[in-house]
């Protein structure tokens, strides 16, 4: 959506797992129209807001090999070959977090910066192989990492190591993907255990109609596999130059500390958010928002 101010920044939006573009329904008009919502046209954003390879109403990979790393190469030539751009700001969260990262590690001369509501887990492609002499501080996150994959990890390892099995049924079955879907809305939200009190029926609806009308629950699952299967991008002691912004939500699936993200990003921004989720920008649209438009503001 194109921005309605004076310069408006061009603003790649990429969403993550179980969700879909959809996720930013919410704030793709802040984004563009701040003035509308009673923000200054000076911070407007031309909003970009793809389906990731293989989700929504994008194509569906047909060969091997089609990971976060090959993501985030094609969204580089999207905004700089086909949409012209010669700089951007991009932001994303799950998924969209860890090709943000990647997109940024390959490309930074591109990116004016980024802004994660989660800066990844350890034992993923765009995070750090070794945190040596961890803090007090970093060794109770890795805890808390640990015991996050014990109770709310599963999906991982059936999608790392067998997603066709778990497809082929949830293709089947329109009970059965709203099941696998919403679970994880109710889990990872700040709903206190009534996901109606962040979601209504219609969007949850939407979320799942997405994944059932385009049969890409196979396809979207099947990067967890083809990421667990490649070489890691980010090597030890290795820095993302581009500058970092990183909003943090307390029911978010971990909440890591500032300085294991300083590790890695070039950190100018960090805030930890007084409620809402792993869905930040459907559940804390404002938040959020605020937070964007205040990290990108001296940076266009």
């Amino acid at each position: 959506e194109r921005g309605k101010g004076p310069d408006p920044t061009p603003l790649l939006l990429l969403h993550g797992w179980p969700d879909s573009f959809y996720r930013y329904h919410k704030v793709i008009p802040r984004l563009s129209d701040p003035a509308s919502y009673g923000g200054n046209p000076a911070d407007s954003f031309d909003v970009i807001v793809p389906s990731l390879p293989g989700f929504g109403f994008s194509d569906r990979p047909s060969a091997r090999g089609a990971t976060s790393i090959r993501t985030a190469e094609l969204l580089a030539r999207l905004m700089t070959e086909v949409l012209g751009y010669q700089k951007y700001a991009v932001a994303g969260g799950d998924i969209g977090s860890r090709v943000t990262r990647l997109l940024a590690l390959a490309h930074p001369e591109s990116l004016v910066g980024m802004h994660l509501t989660d800066i990844g887990f350890p034992g993923e492609i765009a995070f750090p192989p070794d945190v040596s002499n961890p803090s007090t501080t970093e060794q109770q996150f890795l805890g808390s990492v640990g015991g996050w994959f014990f109770q709310e990890g599963g999906y991982i390892m059936i999608q790392s190591t067998r997603p066709q099995t778990i497809s082929y049924p949830l293709n089947d079955s329109p009970v059965g993907l709203a099941g696998w879907l919403v679970e994880k809305f109710r889990a990872w939200s700040d709903c206190g255990g009534d996901v109606e009190k962040r979601f209504s029926k219609d969007e949850l609806l939407s979320q799942i109609m997405i994944y059932w009308v385009t049969e890409t629950i196979s396809s979207a699952a099947r990067l967890y596999y083809e990421d667990s299967h490649t070489t890691p991008r980010l090597q030890a002691g290795q820095h993302i130059e581009v500058p970092a912004g990183v909003a943090t939500f307390p029911k978010d699936l971990t909440l890591p500390p500032r300085e294991l993200g300083e590790r890695f990003l070039r950190v100018q921004r960090w805030t930890h958010m007084p409620s809402g989720g792993h869905f930040a920008a459907w559940e804390e649209p404002e938040l959020l928002v605020s937070d964007m438009r205040t990290f990108f503001r001296p940076l266009r």
